[in-house]
């Protein structure tokens, strides 16, 4: 059990909805009920503020919100306020560092260079910025991070843009930083790219990392299930 990670797909879901998922999964995981889980998901319009956030930062008034269909919601990652939205996977790692190493900096940067890593794989090359969170490209910001972690289990994680209609980070302070562009994988290469395509390419580069079997599993089944030898990685 302590080198499997499941992969769940949730497709399209509310924020809210996969904020309090990923506080139950924290609990099983402390528990050491469920091994580590990697869950992957498409959020409507939402801005996010993170516990770090000001809320100058968020530059869109009431009737903005309301024309783009956005929602706002104060969460309790690390961080500034950030964006989701359409053509954009947000990562949600619940992981045991204490089967890895317990060490937050550490795993931020495991989580910068599996991103990196996938990004490569499509020919785009991505780098870090000193003294910043999250993936760079030429362009722009092309991933940000805000992680949770508590007695050592992490939640919250990472958001990709893929094809993301860049128009709404023009309403914010992107992490707070002024005067720096975001970017998609789709205005690096010019041309669309399927999320899925990215999701397992993103799992593959998860998995290598952080130096996991990874296995796909549906929503249903992890909480359903409750005996330990189901969660086995097969034999190979």
């Amino acid at each position: 059990m302590s080198d499997l990670c499941l992969r769940v797909d949730l497709g399209r879901r509310d924020y809210r909805e996969v904020w309090e998922l990923q506080r139950r999964l924290v609990k099983l995981r402390q528990a050491r009920v469920v091994p580590d889980v990697l869950l992957l998901v498409e959020h409507p319009p939402t801005y996010t503020l993170g516990r770090a956030a000001k809320r100058e930062h968020l530059l869109a008034t009431e009737d903005e919100l309301e024309r783009l269909g956005a929602s706002v919601v104060q969460c309790d990652r690390g961080g500034d306020v950030t964006f989701h939205g359409e053509g954009q996977i947000v990562g949600y790692p619940i992981l045991d560092l204490l089967q890895m190493q317990p060490d937050v900096h550490l795993y931020l940067r495991r989580l910068e260079e599996m991103l990196i890593r996938t990004l490569a794989r499509f020919g785009i090359e991505a780098h870090r910025e000193p003294h910043l969170t999250g993936v760079w490209h030429g362009q722009g910001k092309l991933a940000a991070m805000g992680v949770r972690v508590a007695r050592w289990v992490t939640s919250h994680g990472f958001a990709l843009n893929v094809s993301t209609d860049l128009g709404y980070f023009k309403r914010i302070v992107p992490c707070g930083i002024v005067g720096r562009e975001v970017a998609s994988m789709e205005s690096v290469v010019g041309s669309p790219i399927p999320l899925g395509t990215v999701a397992n390419a993103l799992s593959l580069e998860f998995g290598r990392v952080f130096e996991r079997v990874m296995l796909t599993r549906s929503i249903e089944s992890l909480l359903q299930e409750s005996h330990v030898e189901i969660w086995k990685a097969p034999a190979s």
